[in-house]
């Protein structure tokens, strides 16, 4: 029987805090309303959605009408993208610019607005995971009415000089969104200094719950809406809000600020000791070079099929991933792996592994111990 589980995909998601979860409790029970009614049971909903998207607000150093909840990262990459092509539509302005190696949700919402008439720059990466301003610089034109570069990727995590990109977009008049969604929590968020126009959160993967989100989206932009219906959101997201969720990303948002820097350098310690211990395994691949986030670890084995290796660890105890929990199933060899010029051999056969600072170094052992006689039996097998 495995020992007890050794978690290392917090990429994919990530456990509700217990004092996440004690906030959010009383919205599931006692304070139930919907916030969009006018009696007290409703007020009090309102003002406990109103009190979370205030906490949000002052966390990312924007104003709370700023503040608009989603279901999650899809939902707010899908909004920025979709919303601000809608917007610009009528003005003539029909180009968006963003990388190869996004997260599904925004790439597959640019080649839906392609689809409508819209083109779309894709700017490649270098071998280690990077952009540069001056890429953007070069493809930007008078008609470009946004760019979306991710804050740092979800499976190899290199942070994009995202402060370099933005005051471009800024000395051009271009709107700059960027996904957030991995970096929150791990990386500073400062909206007004970073010159961000838009930006998405998801409160799962900062120990909150799924099913809540957040567009930040600058008050002067105008952002056509995604859901149609009801006058919530400001009239621009249709839809009963999620106050539990709401009140747990909030409370999430909060914890992870405060202790940002403490945990951020216990993990990186961790990430590198692993990282040198399993980069002598023969012919592995390191993908992604610094600065990455502090838990992300990602690593290909030549010869060594990525889900067989993922089986082997799971029948341990451990629970990893080769790549993004979106593409998961797809049997196509990693889009990000193949962005750095990996081989689709390489690519196929990657683990990634993606920590916080609860992993004790007793499991970051056993971790190591364990990808080691997997990677060495598959190969044998082989």
């Amino acid at each position: 029987m495995p020992n007890s589980l050794i978690y290392a995909d917090h990429a994919a998601t990530t456990p509700v805090r217990p004092e996440v979860l004690e906030a959010m409790l009383p919205y599931f029970s006692a304070q139930y309303g919907n916030p969009s009614s006018l009696y007290r049971l409703g007020r009090q909903a309102k003002a406990a959605l109103e009190e979370a998207r205030a906490k949000i607000a002052h966390c990312l150093h924007g104003a709370p009408e700023e503040i608009f909840f989603t279901s999650g990262g899809s939902e707010g990459d899908n909004w920025a993208v979709k919303g601000m092509a809608l917007a610009d539509k009528e003005s003539g302005k029909s180009h968006l610019v963003t990388t190869v190696f996004e997260h599904p949700a925004l790439l597959e919402s640019c080649r839906f607005l392609e689809r409508q008439g819209c083109r779309v720059s894709y700017l490649p990466v270098s071998s280690t995971g990077f952009v540069t301003a001056k890429q953007v610089e070069e493809v930007v034109t008078p008609d470009t009415c946004l760019v979306s570069v991710m804050y740092a990727n979800n499976e190899i995590g290199t942070v994009q000089p995202v402060r370099e990109i933005s005051a471009l977009c800024r000395a051009k008049g271009i709107p700059f969104h960027t996904d957030a969604v991995q970096a929150a929590g791990w990386l500073p968020i400062d909206v007004q200094a970073q010159n961000i126009d838009l930006l998405t959160l998801s409160a799962h993967k900062l120990g909150g719950p799924k099913g809540i989100g957040v567009l930040y989206c600058r008050k002067w932009l105008s952002l056509s809406p995604l859901i149609h219906g009801g006058k919530q959101e400001n009239s621009r997201r249709a839809g009963t809000e999620n106050v539990a969720g709401a009140v747990g990303l909030a409370k999430a948002l909060e914890l992870a600020g405060q202790e940002q820097i403490k945990r951020s350098q216990s993990t990186a310690e961790k990430r590198d000791w692993m990282e040198g211990e399993l980069s002598t395994l023969t012919g592995c691949l390191v993908n992604g070079a610094n600065p990455r986030l502090p838990g992300h670890l990602n690593l290909s084995f030549p010869g060594v099929e990525g889900e067989s290796l993922l089986l082997v660890l799971d029948a341990q105890g451990i629970a990893a991933s080769s790549g993004s929990a979106c593409s998961s199933g797809s049997g196509n060899p990693s889009h990000v792996l193949l962005a750095l010029g990996r081989s689709e051999k390489e690519a196929k056969g990657s683990l990634r592994l993606s920590i916080d600072e609860t992993l004790s170094w007793e499991d970051c052992r056993r971790l190591v111990q364990a990808v080691k006689s997997a990677v060495e039996m598959l190969r044998f097998d082989a």
